[in-house]
């Protein structure tokens, strides 16, 4: 399983169209579990991140069906220039660590 993590910052004013944009996605039919969140900003360190996708895909095929769909161009066409921040990540499940590694 990919996991697709996105983080975004919205500009002064524009968190709630950024999130209406980004809640497009939650229509593709290609990701078994896709969320839009909301952050709490609870973190003692840093606090940036207004929202953030996070979506599941059944392998690598799923994940670039998912970016090649119309919504997901709808959405970035609604998104992009009213943020101003964005990072992603993806992983293979299969692959990440879920124990702790001895230190080198």
């Amino acid at each position: 399983m990919i996991r697709h993590i996105v983080f975004f910052t919205a500009q002064a004013g524009e968190i709630e169209r950024v999130r209406a944009g980004l809640s497009l996605l939650t229509g593709n039919p290609h990701a078994s579990l896709l969320e839009i969140g909301t952050n709490v900003k609870s973190d003692q360190l840093g606090n940036a991140v207004d929202l953030v996708v996070y979506g599941e895909f059944e392998d690598e095929a799923a994940l670039a069906a998912y970016k090649a769909h119309p919504l997901y161009q709808e959405s970035i066409d609604i998104v992009r220039p009213i943020r101003e921040m964005r990072l992603a990540a993806d992983f293979d499940s299969a692959r990440a660590v879920t124990a702790p590694l001895p230190i080198p």
